[in-house]
């Protein structure tokens, strides 16, 4: 299992994952203008408009991680994390897009056919889009499993579809090539399908972390184990988490024992801080302390 990065580990690996997915989708929107302009294969303009839609979305990505790693201050108090859900929000606007106009034009071309010329050169361009988007996938791997960035995780997503969509441009060459022109644009629109359904996969976790959604269940139960699990403690409540780029928020109240000396709950609490972030790296943890029996005495009240 890979190990968390440091803050200084992770802001270096997310910067150098940001400029590898800018330069490969560079390298590979070349490579494909230059292939369809010799096949005039729309399932390679389906290949190469998805590479024009990352480019513009890598590097809005290069710019959002550079900010979101910019350290909390007086105006940002929480720091810049959410700079991440952001980008990962517009990336999938930039998928959507991407998937409405290769729809509309590979309906065009199945109602209207083309052949495709120049085969060769369009099956090494997509073999070479392949092994490259094969190799950054593998880097972008590894990142998530050290950094937990959201902005690098919806950048892979989208390079995950291409990884996908450009195998099926191969199999459509293939086919077409033996005498079934008619795959192309069929795999073009099954292509634009795919490419707006993935979109609802990030837009869905980049709105939940901007509206403060609770972190899963599990991980809360987790943090309330991991706090009752000390000795002193009596209780935990109003347990509050959230998630800002790599960074989880969490606050909750401990019930100690109301005799205690501040000093020493002070001391218990920073212990039970200390535990949680040892689960949960880089994590921001809120503890306020609160005597033994609060909860019903408060509850006592509100039916009186």
């Amino acid at each position: 299992m890979t190990s968390p990065a440091s803050p200084a580990q992770a802001a270096r690996l997310m910067k150098l994952a940001t400029y590898a997915s800018v330069s490969v989708a560079a390298v590979l929107i070349l490579a494909k203008t230059m292939a369809y302009w010799q096949t005039s294969s729309v399932s390679i303009l389906a290949s190469l408009v998805d590479s024009l839609m990352d480019s513009g979305a890598s590097l809005l990505n290069l710019f959002a991680v550079r900010y979101a790693l910019e350290p909390a201050d007086r105006q940002h108090r929480f720091g810049h994390g959410k700079a991440e859900s952001i980008a990962a929000l517009a990336q999938s606007a930039f998928i959507i897009v991407s998937g409405v106009l290769l729809l509309v034009e590979a309906t065009r071309r199945l109602l209207n056919p083309e052949p495709i010329g120049a085969f060769g050169v369009g099956l090494a361009v997509m073999l070479l889009t392949i092994a490259a988007t094969a190799v950054l996938l593998l880097f972008q791997g590894y990142v998530i499993r050290r950094t937990q960035s959201a902005a690098i995780r919806a950048d892979a997503l989208h390079y995950r579809t291409d990884l996908l969509t450009n195998s099926g441009v191969v199999v459509a060459l293939l086919l077409a090539q033996f005498g079934w022109p008619g795959t192309d644009p069929l795999f073009a629109i099954g292509a634009a399908l795919y490419i707006l359904w993935s979109a609802r996969s990030i837009m869905g976790s980049a709105f939940n972390e901007l509206v403060d959604r609770e972190l899963p269940d599990s991980q809360r139960a987790r943090i309330i184990a991991i706090a009752e699990g000390h000795p002193e403690v009596r209780g935990v409540h109003d347990l509050r988490t959230r998630s800002a780029g790599r960074i989880d928020f969490v606050e909750m109240h401990l019930e100690l024992d109301g005799s205690m000396p501040l000093v020493k709950a002070h001391r218990i609490s920073d212990e039970v801080e200390a535990a949680v972030i040892a689960a949960m790296p880089g994590a921001d943890v809120v503890i306020h302390q609160d005597p033994a029996g609060i909860v019903e005495v408060q509850q006592d009240e509100q039916l009186q």
